[in-house]
């Protein structure tokens, strides 16, 4: 943007792109977006990448069962000229491995069908038509393959194409992969409802929704875990209606998540990701002005601490620790609140907010069924009134 440019702003405009500016960069480290969008950071003095001077040599270790040995003899001696005898004693000095693949092509046998006549009444016999015959040319293995070049290495079709073509010599179009995806359903399916089964289950389940794109379309890859289980589920939607789905009416004892509204009361008590709630913390110590971010980074210190080593730990001892973080987090929030008026003050005033805007809502539902009553074309489209009242928010003392 030139002066000019500037100059044309108004003061509102400037106010805002002042603090666009001054708005603090997001990375991996305290948001959810990937490494890969993480600008490199210049460093001074950077030295080259690789060993340093002075650094040990690590050599690769030798093959327990090498396919095939050639053995290097001395044929002449290099100090008189003379000949060495192929049956002289020789001591092995050294040995060294070659590796290589070796070259890959497909293996094609051909199945041929054939008839006759019978010598004895004439009649024309068939041979059984091999399995082959009404199914697909391509073996288990280039099933196998393919599946794990397109899902572990996220191969694209053209590219999986190109990889049959140049690495194996194998001509197979995006619509046999596509058909050999097709025929493995049936095989991950059992597994996966093998997976569903543990996961309605468990007693506690975690669960996390990320976008992704399937064919050109905004989705989400959802992902549930528990003890014994994880499953992945692609879906469309980010709606709470992909983990009623996935649950069938299963309920945990706790259910552990981030704060967005379609993660919340699936179980019977609810756990924040204490992951996403440090990433938070970690936004706020990194552009923060007091130090609340940095006391909250040792808590989460602590409490991770406590989960990593909770198994070598007596009953006595949990509770113990658990009841000092819970101390600690009291402390932690009392004193935030005490030390920021403003923070009561918005608080009483979301409540009020609340409390108006519900006050709106039911006088504008009241006015439209007011008026379905009258017009049967509006009645038509009006959804029966729920007979549950509506919470009301707690008013700040």
């Amino acid at each position: 943007m030139e002066r000019t440019d500037l100059q044309r702003l108004s003061k509102d405009e400037l106010i805002e792109l002042v603090i666009q500016l001054q708005r603090p960069d997001k990375t991996s480290r305290n948001s959810s977006k990937p490494p890969s969008t993480d600008k490199k950071e210049k460093r001074e003095n950077s030295r080259p990448g690789g060993a340093k001077p002075g650094h040990e040599p690590h050599n690769r270790r030798l093959a327990d069962n090498p396919d095939d040995f050639r053995d290097h003899r001395p044929t002449h001696c290099e100090l008189c000229g003379g000949s060495v005898s192929p049956d002289a004693d020789m001591e092995l000095i050294g040995e060294y491995d070659e590796i290589e693949i070796p070259p890959v092509k497909p293996y094609v046998v051909r199945h041929r069908r054939f008839a006759c006549r019978c010598a004895h009444c004439g009649a024309g016999i068939k041979a059984p038509a091999p399995a082959v015959a009404t199914a697909t040319p391509f073996g288990p293995r280039i099933h196998a393959l393919a599946i794990y070049l397109k899902g572990f290495q996220a191969l694209s079709y053209e590219r999986l194409r190109f990889m049959f073509r140049d690495a194996f010599g194998l001509i197979v179009s995006e619509g046999a992969l596509m058909n050999m995806f097709i025929r493995s359903h049936a095989g991950f399916k059992i597994e996966a409802d093998k997976a569903k089964a543990v996961l309605r289950e468990a007693r506690v389940v975690a669960s996390d929704e990320t976008g992704v794109r399937i064919e050109g379309t905004n989705s989400y890859h959802w992902v549930f875990h528990c003890k014994d289980a994880v499953v992945h589920q692609p879906d469309y939607s980010r709606a709470a209606r992909v983990v009623e789905e996935m649950m069938n009416g299963h309920t945990p004892n706790v259910w552990i998540s981030d704060r967005y509204s379609a993660q919340q009361k699936h179980g019977a008590a609810h756990q924040t990701c204490l992951a996403h709630l440090a990433r938070d913390t970690a936004f706020a110590l990194e552009h923060g002005s007091d130090d609340v971010p940095l006391r909250f980074k040792l808590w989460f210190g602590k409490a991770f601490d406590l989960a990593r080593d909770i198994a070598s730990f007596a009953a006595s001892t949990i509770a113990s620790k658990k009841r000092a973080l819970e101390q600690q987090l009291a402390d932690i929030l009392e004193e935030l609140v005490a030390g920021h008026a403003t923070l009561e003050v918005i608080a009483k005033a979301l409540l009020s907010l609340h409390a108006a805007l519900l006050r709106e809502f039911d006088m504008f539902e009241k006015r439209v069924r007011a008026i379905a009553r009258q017009d049967k074309r509006v009645r038509l489209i009006m959804p029966a009134r729920a007979t549950t009242k509506r919470r009301r928010p707690t008013p700040v003392s």
